[in-house]
Order: C-alpha cells, then sequence, then structure tokens
C-alpha cells in the first residue's frame, strides 16, 4: 500500500504580482489556532510561502515557530472529536466534509513548505543543518496529517524527498540499523491520544497508528516495543470487531518483528497470549482467523521459554490449551495447523480429537463442504504424527472407527443427489482416499484386510476408485510415508485379529 494524504489543490488565483514580503519573522508570527473563519486565509499563507525566498524564510524563522504553525494547521484539519463510546462514524455527515475541504486547502500550504525545504537544502547558506533542525519540528506532524487524510491518489511522497529518504519505512526508521529515524517522534505525538480515555476520540488515531506500524520492521521495531505493545493490546480488547481485529493484527506485526527474547522479557508474551486467548470464545469468523494466525506465530516464541524454564519433559503447553478450547468449539478449519504444531503430543487429545473427527464425517455442511474438507485435513495430519497410536493393537477400535467413518462419508458422497457440485465431491473422496491409504499403509496391509469378503456397497463407485488411488498411490502419500515410515514392530501386534 502506497502512502496518500496530500491533493494538490487548485492554483492560488493572482491578478497583479504581489508585493514584495515583509521580513519572514513578522509574516510569520508566533500561530494562533485557526479557525474557519477567515476564508481566505490559508490562500494568503500559501502565497506567502510561494513568494517567500528559502534563505528569509528558513533563515530569519525558528524551527519552532513553523513547527508551531504545521501543528497548528494539522489541527485545524484534524476529523472532529467524536464521544468516547461512539459506535459508528456517520456515514454522511457536513462536519466530515468540512474537514475535507480544509485538508485540501491545509495540504496544499504543507506541499508549499516541503517543496522550499527540499530546495533549501542545495543551498550554501542552508543546507542539511538548518533543513535537519527544522525537519525534526515538522516530520512528525506532516506526516500524521498525510496518514489521517489518506485519499485514492497517490501522495507526492513531497515529505519523504523533503527529509532525504528513498521510501517511507526508511523516513520512519532511519537509512541504517544505528540511525534513528522519525518514528520515535511520530509516537510521541500519537501517544497522547492513544490512551484507554482518548484513543477513540479521534477516529484517525488507530487507523495512523495502524497503517504506520508495518513499515517499522526488525530489527528497528524491538527499539520502540514499549511504545508500540500498550496501544495495540488496548485496541485489541475493544468490544467492537473491526477494532479488534486491527489491533490484533498489530500484535501479530510485533510477534513477527521483535526477537523472542524481547517478547519474553517481563513476561510481554504471556500478556499477548491472553488477550488472544480470550478472543478464541468469539464466533466472528475474521476475528477468529487473525488470532489464530498470530497465535501460530506466537506459540513457538512462548514454548522455547517454557522448555528453559520447565523440569518436567514435555509438559503441557500453550498449544495444548488452544487446541482444546478449539476441539470444544469444534473448530474443524483451524485445526489441522495445530495439529500440525503439536506433532507427536497430539495423542493427550486423540479421544476428543476422535470424536469431533467423526461427528464431521458423518454431517453434510452445505454445497462447499468446508467443514468436512477441514476434517479429513486434521485426520491427515493426526495420522501422520500419532500413527503408532492411531494403529498399534492397543488402539484397534479408533482404527476401526474413523474406517467406518471414511467408508460411510465415501458412500454418502457418491449417493449425495443435492447441490453439491462435482469438484468439491471428488475432493472429498480423494480427502477420504488418502487417508485410506495411510492408514492402511501404517497399519501394515489391516484396512485392505479387514473389508473381508466385500458388502454390496463397496463395490459401488466410490471404493472403485479408492482402489485405483491404492495402485496409484499418490506422490504426496509416499512422501508422508518416507517420512513417518510404518514400524515392523507393529506387524506382530496387528496379525493376531482382524477389525470387523
Amino acid at each position: 500500500m502506497e502512502l496518500a494524504g496530500f491533493v494538490q489543490p487548485p492554483q492560488v488565483p493572482g491578478e497583479r504580482p504581489p508585493p514584495a514580503p515583509p521580513p519572514a519573522e513578522r509574516a510569520l508570527p508566533q500561530p494562533r489556532p485557526l479557525t474557519p473563519e477567515g476564508p481566505g486565509a490559508l490562500s494568503e499563507l500559501g502565497a506567502l510561502l510561494e513568494a517567500s525566498g528559502s534563505r528569509r524564510l528558513f533563515g530569519d524563522v525558528s524551527p519552532g515557530t513553523l513547527g508551531e504553525l504545521v501543528a497548528s494547521l494539522s489541527r485545524f484539519a484534524a476529523p472532529p472529536e467524536q464521544q468516547q463510546e461512539a459506535a459508528e462514524l456517520p456515514a454522511k455527515d457536513s462536519a466530515y466534509e468540512a474537514v475535507a475541504e480544509r485538508a485540501v486547502e491545509v495540504g496544499a500550504v504543507l506541499l508549499r513548505l516541503l517543496a522550499k525545504l527540499e530546495a533549501a537544502r542545495t543551498e550554501e547558506t542552508l543546507g542539511e543543518p538548518v533543513v535537519g533542525a527544522i525537519l525534526r519540528r515538522v516530520a512528525a506532524p506532516i506526516y500524521i496529517f498525510a496518514v489521517t487524510h489518506v485519499v485514492d491518489q497517490p501522495w507526492t511522497n513531497s515529505l519523504v524527498r523533503a527529509a532525504d529518504c528513498g521510501s517511507v519505512a526508511e523516513f520512519l526508521r532511519g537509512k541504517k540499523e544505528d540511525e534513528e529515524g522519525r518514528f520515535a517522534a511520530v509516537m510521541g505525538l500519537l501517544k497522547q491520544e492513544l490512551t484507554k480515555d482518548t484513543w477513540k476520540r479521534n477516529p484517525a488515531t488507530k487507523h495512523v497508528f495502524s497503517w504506520t506500524l508495518p513499515h517499522v520492521t526488525r530489527p528497528w521495531l524491538s527499539h520502540y516495543l514499549e511504545s508500540v505493545l500498550p496501544p495495540s493490546l488496548l485496541i485489541s480488547d475493544d468490544y467492537r470487531e473491526e477494532n479488534k481485529i486491527l489491533g490484533v493484527r498489530c500484535l501479530h506485526h510485533l510477534v513477527l518483528n521483535v526477537p523472542g527474547a524481547d517478547l519474553c522479557q517481563y513476561n510481554r508474551a504471556q500478556v499477548v497470549y491472553h488477550a488472544l486467548y480470550n478472543h478464541l470464545y468469539s464466533r466472528e469468523a475474521p476475528l477468529l482467523q487473525a488470532v489464530l494466525l498470530c497465535l501460530l506465530d506466537l506459540l513457538p516464541v512462548l514454548e522455547r521459554a517454557q522448555h528453559r524454564q520447565q523440569q518436567q519433559p514435555r509438559a503441557p503447553s500453550h498449544s495444548d490449551e488452544v487446541l482444546q478450547l478449539l476441539l470444544t468449539h469444534m473448530e474443524a478449519e483451524s485445526l489441522p495447523a495445530f495439529v500440525q504444531r503439536l506433532g507427536i503430543l497430539v495423542v493427550r487429545h486423540l479421544k476428543r480429537l476422535q470424536r469431533v473427527i467423526v461427528g464431521y464425517l458423518e454431517v453434510c455442511d452445505g454445497p462447499e463442504e468446508e467443514a468436512r474438507l477441514g476434517i479429513l485435513q486434521t485426520l491427515r495430519c493426526t495420522i501422520e504424527h500419532a500413527w503408532p497410536r492411531c494403529c498399534s493393537g492397543g488402539e484397534r477400535s479408533l482404527r476401526k472407527l474413523i474406517l467406518n467413518a471414511l467408508l460411510r462419508m465415501m458412500w454418502d458422497v457418491h449417493t449425495d443427489q443435492g447441490p453439491t457440485p462435482e469438484p468439491v465431491k471428488a475432493a472429498l473422496l480423494q480427502g477420504a482416499t488418502e487417508c485410506l491409504i495411510l492408514l492402511d499403509r501404517c497399519s501394515a496391509g489391516q484396512v485392505k484386510v479387514s473389508w473381508g469378503p466385500p458388502a454390496p456397497f463397496l463395490l459401488s463407485a466410490p471404493l472403485k476408485e479408492a482402489a485405483a488411488h491404492y495402485v496409484q498411490e499418490p506422490a504426496s502419500v509416499k512422501q508422508d510415508f518416507q517420512r513417518f515410515p510404518p514400524n515392523p514392530g507393529l506387524e506382530s501386534d496387528l496379525t493376531d485379529g482382524l477389525v470387523t
């Protein structure tokens, strides 16, 4: 996404050449808060900046004065404050329309100021020392103004060019790792509005923060962790779903770009985990997806720290807690990633997982069959990681349950006359076939033996397709068994009886 926010305004009309400008310090006195009264004030200020030479403008006016002027302009074009508990922004409001008009005029003034700064950088009497001192005062408020008034037109990158940077990320974090960028100054201004009592009053603040944060990555982000973690947690803890998702995405960015040691210091990672875990009780799919993606990257950080501290081997982990909750809520689409994450330790949850798998295989969930496709993927991951328990002599009943559920599902799909598309049926049959292959291979062929004399429905098309797949054995299944070869010691345990 490219930064946007400045709109090129119409040219200031001028029928005769402007008079010679007065000294800059008198022309730009200590600024007072701008008001909508005096509609020509901004046009006059823009014309004054256009007519003033860089030497007179930046040589006579202090950086503090220019900084206060820019802050005053930015406040003048800020959205109106809201009540702290306002539920929704109005779709159309005259106050917001007026803000958009003022933003165009203020943007025009700031563009002229930045053009003057960019030109002053090459002048011998001004150069980098003067321009750098001014940018330290004006860069942060101009950046916040630009991100606040995001529009469809591309931003001209005037601020980035004036700061002699190649991109927005470079502007924020600095050109080199040991160079301080403007992110600290931007957060210094945002921090005042990102408190528990004030962050909802300006509807643009959360979007400025969430747009800015992804531009600061590893290794720079760890230096600002103390200033960006609290607002991320604050936004994610709101009652509105869109704010929760916004906050969770900010937390995910922190997890990906801050070293694990820094996250675990002062139990920060635990705080983030508990904030995310509470969202798992939500029933909103977009929020759950954002939370689960973040948890999958956070759990390895937590568990590495846990393994270093614990005395008991393989103690229950946060991954176990999350999987238990997902099994309670029957979240089929989310299970495969967490089964993969636990690996062989998924055997702790086999009884509950078995009930969920069988329950989903028995029920059609609509034309797209997302739940059954997800549960087939979960079953495949479970067999891959926990095949000794799925197919050993002590767990023959589990193998029987899985086999019967798969065969019933294949028959139901074959005889289904509903609106399920043929590609979806083919995907279900393919997924079930691959699970049968895996189950048969890791049980030393006992799945084939257990069929015995074929029942009439076993000779139908689905099982003939399965038999054909047995002969061909998809490459993906062969690859799985190169990773998880059958244990020769299982054969003696499996030949003492057949599954019936």
